[in-house]
C-alpha cells in the first residue's frame, strides 16, 4: 500500500487560505450578516467521479473564520470517489461556514482537478514502467499546493523551483557555447545539486551520455529518435544508467506509445497549467 503525500508546511497552508480569504470576504461578508450566527451543519458533495485532494486547505478556510468548527472527512487526499460521495461534513457557526465556502471550495475543486487529471495520465502508462512528473507551469502562488496535488494523483514532482536542480536548456547551452562547455559549469558551480540536461538531437544526447548528468530530457523527439535515443541510452557503455525524460508532444492520444518506448519519466504541463476544477457542493443541512 502506498503511503499517504504529505501536505506543504501547515503554516503555509494557513497563508493561503488567509490570502484568499482576504480577496473574497475584504471588508466583510455583507450577505452573510444577514443571517443568524448559530449553530448549523453542513455536508460537501463531490458531483462527478473525482480523485480528492486540498483537505488541509479545505479546513485552513474553515477554521480561519471558525476555530471551533467541526469537520469530519468521509475521504482521504488520494482517494478515488464516485459521483454524488458526500466528502465531508461540518458543525459550526452558519455565518462562517457560508462565508468560507466559496474559498473552500476554490481550492478543493482546482487541486482535486489537477489530482484527478494526472491519476488519468498515471492510468495510461500503468504496467510501462514509466514515471508522470508535472512541471513549473503552475498557477502562481499555489506551486507547493498544485505540486501536492500531482502526488495525490500518483504522479510525482520535477523539480520545486529554479533552486533545487539545474536544468539546462537551449538557452543556457547557447549562451554557455555547447552542451559540453554547459554541464561542466554546472558542475563547477552546483555540484551537490541534481543536474538535468535537455537535448534536441541524438548528437546531443551523447554528449550528454559521455559527460553525465542525472536526467536527461528528450525534447520534442520524434518517434523513430525517441526509440534511438532508448536503445542508446541503455546500450554499453551507459546501460541505462541515466533516465531520459520526455516532454513536449504529450497528451492522452500519444502518452501510451511514448512510454511503451521505454523513458523512464514524461513530463506534462498540463497537470497544473490546464485546470478544470472538480465539481463540488456545500449544502447547509444535514448530509441525505
Amino acid at each position: 500500500m502506498s503511503l499517504r503525500p504529505t501536505p506543504p508546511p501547515a503554516d503555509l497552508v494557513a497563508s493561503d487560505a488567509a490570502r484568499a480569504l482576504a480577496e473574497d470576504v475584504g471588508s466583510g461578508d455583507v450577505t452573510a450578516a444577514l443571517l443568524p450566527d448559530t449553530a448549523d451543519v453542513a455536508y460537501l458533495l463531490c458531483k462527478e467521479d473525482a480523485v480528492v485532494a486540498g483537505r488541509p486547505w479545505f479546513d485552513a478556510c474553515h477554521r480561519a473564520l471558525d476555530p471551533e468548527v467541526r469537520i469530519d472527512w468521509r475521504v482521504q487526499d488520494g482517494d478515488r470517489v464516485p459521483a454524488g460521495t458526500v466528502l465531508a461534513t461540518l458543525s459550526g457557526r452558519a455565518r462562517a461556514l457560508v462565508t468560507a465556502e466559496r474559498t473552500a471550495l476554490n481550492f478543493l475543486q482546482t487541486l482535486s482537478g489537477t489530482a484527478t487529471t494526472t491519476a488519468a495520465y498515471v492510468d495510461a502508462v500503468h504496467g510501462t514502467g514509466c514515471t508522470i512528473l508535472d512541471t513549473r507551469k503552475t498557477l502562481p502562488g499555489l506551486r507547493l499546493a498544485q505540486k501536492y496535488a500531482v502526488r495525490c494523483g500518483g504522479g510525482q514532482n520535477h523539480r520545486i523551483g529554479l533552486y533545487d536542480a539545474v536544468m539546462l536548456k537551449e538557452n543556457h547551452v547557447r549562451a554557455a557555447g555547447s552542451l559540453t562547455a554547459a554541464i561542466r559549469a554546472a558542475r563547477a558551480a552546483q555540484p551537490a545539486l541534481p543536474l538535468i540536461v535537455e537535448v534536441e538531437t541524438l548528437t546531443q544526447l551523447e554528449e550528454a551520455l559521455a559527460e553525465g548528468c542525472e536526467r536527461i530530457l528528450i525534447d520534442d523527439f520524434d518517434a523513430a529518435s525517441r526509440r534511438e535515443a532508448v536503445r542508446r541510452a541503455k546500450s554499453p557503455p551507459f546501460e541505462g544508467r541515466i533516465p531520459l525524460e520526455v516532454s513536449g508532444g504529450v497528451d492522452m492520444t500519444t502518452l501510451r506509445d511514448i512510454a511503451a518506448d521505454g523513458v523512464d519519466f514524461v513530463s506534462i504541463g498540463g497537470l497544473t497549467k490546464h485546470v478544470r476544477a472538480i465539481d463540488l457542493s456545500m449544502k447547509l443541512g444535514p448530509a441525505p
